[in-house]
């Protein structure tokens, strides 16, 4: 599944997920821009990167996705010097502090808040921002949760806003089709084979979803649950 000198931006690349599928793709020949919140450690991620790879190009913004204009900025400083974008994995997201804890009428204005300036509205934006820039025939590869497909006691602002990433996937998938820009979802969650998963199991996933090995997949939903949704 090549993706060397394909250009490819990443969301919540400082922690978990983002940051093993970053260092997946650079050990795959990427250039990447990536952007989270927390930009110490995105730097630090940069820094390593450019030591283990040397030979590819690496931006790194502080970007919270929930403020449009920061993305917006991002975006264009990206395709500014890299010169072009081949392919997004939005992986930003956030559970919040009441979830698998409060029922739906105790639910606080501040954590639904919060969870959808996230979840929701910062998609909303990254799309926004990435959509006239992205080539045709790229990929845009975004992070829901198991719970984007099914109900969950105690989850009312998580499970909500994950249902809402697998509509706007779904409906930027119709719509984008005909300029042959595909749209996929990860689905992930705890495992009903024991464990959780690891965090270097899931970025091959989102490379086979943004790579031209799933040319003829767009609008799907797809599990990586170890088996919760069979």
């Amino acid at each position: 599944m090549p993706l060397k000198d394909k250009v490819i931006v990443i969301t919540g690349a400082a922690s978990g997920i983002g940051e093993e599928t970053a260092r997946l793709f650079a050990s795959k020949g990427a250039k990447l821009s990536l952007a989270d919140v927390q930009g110490e450690r995105l730097q630090g991620l940069k820094a390593e990167l450019e030591q283990t790879h040397p030979d590819i190009k690496i931006i790194a913004s502080t970007v919270d996705v929930s403020k449009r204009g920061e993305v917006e900025a991002w975006i264009s400083t990206t395709v500014s010097t890299l010169g072009k974008l081949d392919g997004c994995a939005n992986l930003a997201g956030v559970i919040g502090k009441q979830s698998n804890v409060v029922s739906i009428e105790g639910v606080d204005d501040d954590d639904w808040d919060f969870i959808y300036s996230v979840n929701v509205l910062g998609l909303r934006n990254c799309l926004r921002a990435q959509i006239p820039h992205i080539n045709k025939g790229g990929a845009i590869v975004n992070a829901s949760s198991i719970l984007g497909l099914i109900g969950a006691p105690n989850n009312l602002a998580y499970a909500s806003s994950k249902h809402a990433v697998v509509g706007m996937t779904r409906v930027a998938a119709k719509e984008l089709g005909p300029r042959r820009i595909r749209w996929k979802e990860v689905d992930y969650s705890f495992l009903p084979l024991g464990r959780t998963a690891h965090q270097k199991e899931l970025p091959a996933t989102v490379e086979f979803l943004i790579s031209d090995a799933s040319s003829f997949m767009t609008g799907v939903a797809l599990p990586v649950d170890g088996g919760w949704f069979c």
